[in-house]
């Protein structure tokens, strides 16, 4: 069973990404759903799930098929982005090649590659409670964040920047994967025209 801080947490988690989503949705090109395409590439970031104390989400894009000759170079490119994605700070807990086969109409099947990418957070990592006491701080000598009154979730000033913190920090943290997942898929893009 799920604490109370897990429950508020993951709905504080999804209305970031959701803004996040809405975010990149308008500064590259919407797509269906939770997705948006940016250099002819898709991507999509998942909800995020509360898995014990842990948030989980994935990211994921498309493999650019039409710019590979064969899938032997479709899982090069896989490889490559793995490799890239194997740098970053917080890495994925597992980084997959997805084949997904759907199709817009009943009687049309599109089959795609993607890169998929899972991450989990611990709840704790979502919040800085100096950053909380500063915040506090500076809401008591008047200077109060225009949106605290619209947590109605946390009875307490605190509790409330709290949850702004953790929808404000799985921003940030998934922001940084997506861009560094656009900037892997050029990198290897840009290796396989040369």
């Amino acid at each position: 069973m799920s604490s109370l801080k897990g429950i508020l947490f993951s709905q504080f988690c999804t209305e970031g990404l959701n803004k996040l989503v809405e975010e990149l949705q308008a500064k590259y090109k919407p797509k269906k759903g939770r997705r948006f395409n940016h250099d002819n590439i898709t991507y999509e970031i998942s909800r995020p799930v509360l898995k014990e104390n842990l948030i989980e989400f994935a990211i994921s894009s498309k493999i650019p098929q039409d710019e590979l000759k064969n899938e032997k170079d479709m899982k090069s490119y896989f490889q490559d982005i793995k490799k890239l994605a194997g740098k970053e700070k917080n890495k994925a807990v597992s980084i997959e090649m997805e084949n997904i086969v759907w199709g817009s109409r009943k009687d049309v099947e599109k089959e795609r590659d993607y890169v998929k990418l899972v991450y989990h957070y611990p709840l704790d990592n979502l919040f800085d409670n100096e950053e909380i006491m500063k915040r506090f701080k500076e809401m008591s000598a008047g200077k109060i964040p225009q949106n605290l009154e619209k947590v109605a979730s946390a009875f307490t000033p605190q509790g409330k920047l709290v949850l702004l913190m953790v929808q404000e920090k799985i921003q940030e943290i998934v922001r940084q994967h997506v861009e560094h997942l656009i900037n892997a898929n050029q990198q290897v893009r840009t290796t396989l025209k040369n």
